[in-house]
């Protein structure tokens, strides 16, 4: 589990293709503070496990499905990524609960600079836009960040200068495709209310129970 907010960048120093996925290697640019060989490493919102840990360097394998996912296989050797180690029970949740499992790509359809801040819109497949509100959570290559204004394909952000500096989406230009999760509860709301056991049954939660109770 994470939270969105990026602890710094990395390099993809290799890239290599295996047992028909891939094999990372990966650099951070930041101290790699009581490293656990196997855990968790979000890698531009994509949660992998480090293995083979040595200093700021470790390796990452990547599925055949992540590949399929994600963005991740369009990567280059040399390129900067968005790296966020695992939130543990102590932290801060600053962002938002985000699991590190992409939802789908999205492309960038608009990018405007509106003062200090930099505006920018994604494209979106309508399969998830039912999930992105006004004002809700969203994760951008694992950065979290706040919806402006959402439609039936597309959302907008707006982004703060410090986050333009410290993470890779500064260096997103339109046309550029990225890695969306949308926020994780809707998704848990949407199944309970419109799976089987929600129409049948006492003490289901379904749209009368939601209703009584004042949820909606």
């Amino acid at each position: 589990m994470f939270t969105g907010i990026i602890q710094g960048l990395g390099i993809l120093y290799e890239k290599r293709p295996a047992g028909g996925g891939m094999i990372f290697g990966l650099e951070t640019e930041f101290d790699l503070i009581d490293p656990e060989e196997g855990e968790s490493i979000a890698v531009n919102g994509v949660c992998l496990t480090a293995r083979n840990i040595r200093g700021n360097r470790f390796y990452a394998d990547v599925s055949p499905e992540s590949l399929r996912r994600t963005g991740l296989g369009r990567l280059q050797a040399g390129g900067k990524v968005n790296l966020e180690r695992a939130l543990r029970l102590c932290d801060r949740l600053g962002g938002h609960l985000v699991s590190g499992h992409i939802d789908a790509q999205g492309q960038i359809k608009e990018r405007r600079e509106v003062g200090d801040f930099t505006l920018f819109t994604f494209s979106l497949d309508t399969g998830f836009t039912r999930y992105v509100v006004e004002k809700g959570s969203i994760a951008i290559d694992g950065v979290s960040l706040t919806v402006n204004e959402c439609g039936h394909d597309r959302f907008s952000v707006s982004i703060i200068p410090h986050t333009l500096a410290v993470t890779s989406l500064g260096r997103l230009r339109e046309g550029d495709w990225v890695n969306i999760e949308v926020d994780m509860i809707g998704k848990y709301v949407e199944k309970l209310l419109t799976g089987k056991a929600a129409d049948s049954g006492s003490g289901r939660i379904n749209s009368a129970f939601l209703i009584e109770h004042g949820f909606i």
